[in-house]
């Protein structure tokens, strides 16, 4: 055994935690990958009645995609822009689709009757990777294993863990560690809307160096840490100036996540230990939690994870009308929730994985149901209850083919508030010169304490 992992081993055992045994897939299994399931491990072929195709590769380049001339940074042209609605889901239809709606999705139907309806396209599966990708998710799935209690994973790098998922955490694990790219930027907006559809653009710059994705990434070289991220907030005046800077965990029962903040009014750095969990989002107005961002991240420490199993659902996908140019921010920000004019629906696969609070664990979210993509383990929508049981938020992530990288990632994520009548909207670009922009010119240094100190003093 490497010197690091007996170190590591042997400090897990001091604390009472020992690794899951047996937990990777056989070899017989492993070697379905790419065969009658994906490399990434979906299911493979249509469903019965032909209303998911095949998956036939996805997309992988900007040429597959139609566009040979895209380059990385730009807003990507539809490659399904011919594409006609097939039908509309309402407040009056919404039975006739109940088995394929999500609890949320049905309390906006309700809660909105008026505006709110879900327009559903032809099912694109368009999510495909690079070829070391999955290479890795099938070294992966014969090595990875879960940390006692879930709260971590060893014997995988590169790519998701567990493309065969024995059980909740496990997929939501898969979610954490799914490819993104080899590094990237993006300024995007963050807008806390108002019942009556007003709001204050909250403009964000960020930056993702995910060390665990890099090519030939070794867990013993990673210390311990999946991305580096920093964010800073450049808009409005009040707000511009702070820094918020994250170091991820892959062993959360070791460590968790590391994270300092940079105030401009004192200029100084300090260490921010509650960056984390149900604690507010930077610049959010209380509409999303920490562990809201990319609908969930962090420690999955605070919940019991039930795989309820797999299920054919609507959810957001190909959402390349809310990625355009040729929209502008109030095309989309309307009061109640967003313009759903320009929000595309499909009938995806997806694992439905259900989050209860433990018994004495506080966390404002008492359960929390999620949708993962089959294609891509990005969830793509989430039931979040109050501690009355009752649906509180619902949130969406809207994702497109980054076919640049590629990667399937989402272009905006909505978080709304039923019980208050607003919502969030996250990651809007469309008047911005440049939307996410991969790049592989980062590096461990610009996300260390003293690089967020140097930013700051710019």
């Amino acid at each position: 055994m490497p010197q690091k992992m007996l170190t590591t081993t042997l400090a897990l055992l001091a604390l009472g935690i020992t690794p899951l045994a047996n937990a990777a897939v056989s070899a017989e299994q492993a070697a379905r990958l790419g065969n009658d399931l994906t490399p990434m491990g979906a299911e493979k072929a249509a469903n019965a009645d032909g209303t998911i195709p095949a998956w036939e590769g996805g997309i992988r380049s900007a040429a597959e995609a139609g566009f040979p001339d895209f380059k990385t940074g730009g807003h990507h042209p539809d490659p399904f822009s011919d594409d006609d609605i097939a039908f509309t889901i309402n407040a009056q239809n919404m039975d006739q689709h109940a088995d394929k709606l999500t609890e949320g999705h049905k309390a906006l139907l309700k809660t909105y009757p008026d505006t709110y309806f879900i327009n559903v396209y032809p099912t694109r599966r368009s999510a495909g990777y690079p070829d070391r990708i999955y290479e890795a998710t099938k070294r992966n799935a014969a090595s990875a294993e879960l940390i006692e209690g879930g709260n971590g994973v060893t014997g995988a790098t590169e790519s998701v863990p567990f493309p065969i998922p024995s059980n909740g955490v496990e997929v939501i694990w898969n979610h954490i560690l799914r490819y993104r790219g080899d590094g990237a930027s993006r300024t995007i907006g963050q807008a806390p809307v108002t019942r009556n559809g007003d709001f204050t653009m909250v403009m964000l710059q960020d930056e993702f160096y995910p060390a665990y994705s890099l090519p030939g990434a070794k867990e013993e070289e990673l210390d311990n840490v999946i991305v580096y991220f920093k964010q800073q907030v450049k808009a409005p005046p009040r707000l511009a100036g702070q820094i918020l800077l994250v170091h991820e965990t892959l062993n959360q029962a070791l460590e968790h996540r590391k994270a300092w903040l940079y105030n401009p009014g004192q200029r100084r750095v300090r260490r921010a230990p509650n960056v984390a969990f149900d604690n507010p989002g930077t610049a959010a107005d209380g509409l999303r939690t920490s562990d809201d961002l990319d609908l969930f991240n962090g420690s999955p420490e605070r919940y019991n994870w039930e795989l309820v199993g797999k299920r054919e659902m609507y959810v957001p996908y190909n959402a390349y009308k809310l990625h355009s140019d040729e929209l502008e921010y109030d095309d989309i920000i309307k009061p109640l929730h967003i313009n759903q004019d320009h929000a595309r629906y499909e009938l995806h696969r997806v694992w439905v994985v259900d989050a209860t609070l433990k018994d004495g664990i506080r966390h404002v979210y008492k359960r929390r149901t999620f949708y993962i993509d089959e294609d891509s383990w990005q969830i793509l929508a989430e039931d979040i209850y109050d501690n009355r049981d009752q649906i509180w938020r619902v949130a969406e992530g809207h994702a497109i083919n980054y076919y640049d990288v590629p990667t399937l990632w989402t272009t905006l994520d909505v978080y709304t508030d039923l019980q208050v009548g607003r919502y969030l909207a996250l990651g809007l670009n469309n008047q911005q010169n440049k939307t996410y922009e991969f790049v592989d010119s980062l590096g461990r240094n610009d996300f260390s304490p003293s690089a967020l100190r140097r930013a700051g003093t710019r």
